[in-house]
């Protein structure tokens, strides 16, 4: 398997979408993710030398841009409570109160970096670094849709019910997939995501 590797940040992932959008390929299979994008291919009909170095050049003649498809999203959110069930050790393992985890969570613009793990799953980078924090080290069996997570130093929103490790801080009623729309996941790559605190218990 050949790889290239990219730096971390928002200006490397903005030339991955364009990439994506670019090498569209009816013989390709093209998989987004966080700082990384995979090309499945038949080595029978393509060279791997010849898939590797299109893609050097793809990279190296990129540059960060917006994609014209961008869209922004107010997504309204109940923190805390049985919404958020671990908010309260979030806050603990911070050292911040909860008020103010949900004004750090809620203050950025983030963008949507890629979708995975669920049909509709958005991973969404800009977290601030003090929010930063460990998975579950037993992960729940089933998290409710519409839940709001942090895992690492990212976060997002889970669009249907679904097993899930991720620190559950909040939950909006915004619906997030549905596949009779066109397209059937709300959010897409290089989308701006903005919370809005609704209700807050903490």
């Amino acid at each position: 398997m050949r790889q290239l590797r990219v730096p971390e940040g928002l200006a490397s992932q903005q030339r991955l979408w364009q990439l994506a959008q670019r090498l569209q390929n009816p013989r390709w299979q093209l998989v987004l993710g966080v700082y990384h994008l995979a090309i499945r291919f038949d080595p029978l009909r393509d060279s791997g030398d010849a898939v590797a170095g299109m893609l050097l050049e793809a990279w190296e003649v990129s540059t960060p841009a917006e994609l014209s498809s961008l869209r922004r999203h107010a997504i309204p959110v109940s923190y805390g409570g049985a919404a958020g069930p671990d908010l309260a050790e979030l806050a603990q393992a911070t050292g911040l109160s909860q008020a103010e985890v949900i004004e750090r969570h809620a203050a950025p613009e983030y963008r949507v970096y890629c979708l995975g793990f669920l049909p509709g799953f958005a991973y969404l980078g800009g977290l601030d670094p003090q929010l930063t924090c460990a998975r579950r080290a037993t992960p729940r069996q089933v998290v409710p849709a519409g839940s709001v997570g942090i895992g690492g130093a990212q976060t997002g929103i889970y669009p249907q019910a679904a097993p899930g490790g991720w620190q559950l801080i909040g939950r909006t009623v915004v619906p997030l997939f549905d596949p009779q729309a066109t397209p059937a996941a709300r959010l897409q790559p290089g989308d701006i995501v903005q919370f809005v605190p609704t209700v807050s218990h903490g």
